[in-house]
């Protein structure tokens, strides 16, 4: 596809109703997984409240992580309707189909998103070690 083809009407078209369904299941499981929170019954016996309580914190923590997609949805919406969503927040280059495909809310190119990810990983060493 020639370089002026990156993401013409149909490509925005196509990402938008993808992060839209995407959006939307993301909703209804969130939906139901609040449900299913309200719905447990107190336990009784301490071993079944400890066992229900820990139950209790991986859906919250799931929920949490979900609602952190959710909100990058969103995000890669609002870029699409500024005409900047497929291009690299940081280099201004095309982040490509193939990687869209695979994480429709990417914001980075994948040379950028490994240099965020050197960044990261260093300042974590830098924080672990004392003599640093």
């Amino acid at each position: 596809m020639p370089p002026a083809a990156y993401m013409n009407e149909a490509q925005q078209g196509f990402f938008r109703q993808h992060l839209l369904d995407q959006r939307d299941d993301l909703r209804r499981r969130i939906d139901e997984e609040f449900g299913e929170l309200r719905q447990q019954e107190p336990a009784s016996d301490p071993a079944d409240a400890g066992s229900a309580e820990e139950q209790r914190q991986w859906q919250l923590r799931l929920l949490e992580r979900e609602k952190k997609l959710l909100d990058k949805i969103d995000e890669a919406l609002e870029r699409l309707a500024r005409g900047e969503y497929g291009w690299c927040s940081e280099t201004g280059e095309p982040i490509g189909l193939r990687r869209l495909l695979l994480r429709p809310t990417a914001s980075l190119c994948i040379e950028a998103k490994e240099r965020q990810e050197q960044r990261e990983r260093h300042i974590r060493d830098v924080r672990g070690n004392p003599n640093g």
